[in-house]
């Protein structure tokens, strides 16, 4: 069996390999083990940090690895390689793959078994890969905004598109629509986001999110 360490952020991120990606990647023989990142408790740090947390995974064993990350977290202060000149490039889809090669440039030693991978702009956008998964899995008393979920799937036919704004941003989106959901705090988080992608299904996801299926299959070919 293949080893894959998925580097994640938090909890939401772990639930996510384990009750979804796991039983996928089961017909690849492929095991998942899904650490967190060291120096963080929850969320981004430094790139000198994650690459050390990469280059150790790396150096100390045969397994690919790769990163389930989100760009809506990354600030200048993350000194990530490439940063400066990424923010020249408008198109956002183009500006993941310019930070993601750079990011591989970066990693010296078994550069091959390194995919690197960034979230646009957040986990959560995911989540909206299919509105009739909101209809049947909430009453009305449970929302706080229906009619903002409704005018997001409008507005956006790739969820991977719904942007990085510090009140638009998909986890601030849910937020504002659901009356249980906490942005902020991780276990609310890693409750409703595997749950959600459950329901919704991870080829209803790839089917929707462009640059996640790519990801998925190139995982699939270690």
């Amino acid at each position: 069996m293949k080893r894959l360490i998925i580097i994640g952020e938090g909890q939401t991120e772990q639930a996510f390999c384990k009750d979804i990606l796991q039983p996928h990647f089961n017909k690849f023989d492929i095991f998942i083990q899904n650490p967190t990142i060291s120096k963080s408790g929850g969320g981004i740090v430094e790139w000198v940090h994650l690459k050390a947390d990469i280059e150790r995974f790396l150096r100390s064993s045969d397994a690919s690895v790769t990163l389930l990350i989100d760009y809506y977290g990354i600030k200048d202060k993350h000194s990530f390689p490439g940063w400066e000149e990424s923010k020249r490039i408008p198109d956002k889809a183009k500006r993941m793959d310019y930070l993601e090669s750079a990011m591989s440039q970066d990693i010296e030693e078994t550069r091959n078994r390194f995919i690197p991978y960034i979230q646009l702009h957040e986990f959560e956008g995911l989540l909206f890969a299919d509105e009739r998964v909101f209809d049947r899995s909430f009453t009305q008393e449970e929302y706080d905004d229906y009619e903002y979920l409704q005018a997001t799937f409008r507005e956006f036919k790739n969820p991977e598109d719904i942007n990085d704004g510090s009140k638009t941003a998909p986890s601030k989106r849910l937020e504002r629509i659901l009356r249980d959901y906490t942005s902020n705090k991780p276990s609310t988080k890693a409750f409703w986001g595997p749950m959600l992608a459950g329901e919704i299904g991870l080829d209803q996801i790839r089917r929707k999110c462009p640059r996640f299926n790519q990801w998925i299959e190139n995982l699939e070919q270690i």
